[in-house]
């Protein structure tokens, strides 16, 4: 009737949130796409310091490596212990050196050492980008004619495509010489056969394979962390809200991301 008001159905409203979703889905695509051409502007131009880059560096890489060592140490263990319980008597024992270097580095070494920098590094980025957003720092960067992407982001992001797989070499690394030590002392199986299991299976692909998850994760973060900094509205609520965001879609990132390498790279 003329004037009157109909109640969406349940179809509608379910089009109108995939609408929004896949809006918003774009509107982040659209805002990354400009980030990164900026990036790689100010990259071409000579506007990044180097100063800032070793700096970053250090912020990511060497204040980082502690908690990669430990994360590492406790993959390693739990791999080979996990192996080694579900081991019979007619799988030689050896075999464990492979399980546990193949999960390690396949697998293990890059997603966890991701995972620990999304929360330690990624999470950092988007407050501190965050409350210069909200406290006008940025803004005040433009009024003087200086590029924010130049000082701030592009930095983080060579930083961390460079550190990222540095870490995660260090993780496998740790990780395989953990499992051994784990291997040698829950079921007895000594390095020298322990090394031996580990060669028996190894191709030199799979370091590729897992620096190559390395570089694609040390990309990925600051991106999506200086993405979503940049964009913070409302003060010291929407720096934490913002900063919650951004680490949901970090892991989400990095775990789907590693779910397409094997079809990618293995097949």
């Amino acid at each position: 009737m003329p004037g009157s008001s109909e109640t969406p159905s349940r179809a509608e409203r379910g089009l109108a949130q995939v609408a929004r979703a896949g809006r918003t889905v774009l509107q982040h695509s659209g805002e990354i796409a400009i980030l990164l051409r900026d990036i790689v502007a100010a990259l071409v131009g000579l506007r990044v310091s180097l100063r800032s880059i070793l700096r970053q560096m250090y912020v990511m890489g060497v204040q980082s490596l502690p908690i990669v060592i430990l994360t590492a140490v406790l993959a390693g263990i739990v791999t080979s212990q996990q192996g080694g319980y579900q081991f019979t008597g007619a799988i030689p024992l050896y075999v464990l050196g492979s399980i546990v270097a193949e999960s390690v580095v396949l697998e293990m070494g890059p997603v966890l050492t991701a995972i620990v920098l999304v929360g330690r590094v990624g999470a950092r980025i988007t407050a501190e980008l965050g409350t210069m957003k909200v406290s006008e720092q940025i803004d005040a960067f433009y009024s003087v004619g200086r590029d924010p992407v130049s000082i701030l982001a592009a930095p983080r992001v060579v930083a961390g495509i460079i550190v990222v797989p540095i870490l995660v070499a260090v993780a496998n690394l740790v990780g395989i010489l953990a499992g051994m030590v784990s291997a040698q002392l829950t079921v007895g199986l000594g390095p020298n056969s322990f090394l031996y299991g580990a060669r028996l299976y190894w191709q030199s692909w799979d370091l590729f394979y897992s620096l190559t998850k390395a570089l694609v994760f040390g990309f990925t973060i600051p991106v999506v962390a200086i993405h979503m900094g940049l964009r913070t509205e409302g003060g010291a609520e929407g720096v934490g809200k913002t900063t919650t965001q951004a680490v949901m879609f970090m892991t989400l990132a990095v775990l789907i991301m590693d779910a397409l390498f094997p079809p990618l790279l293995l097949d």
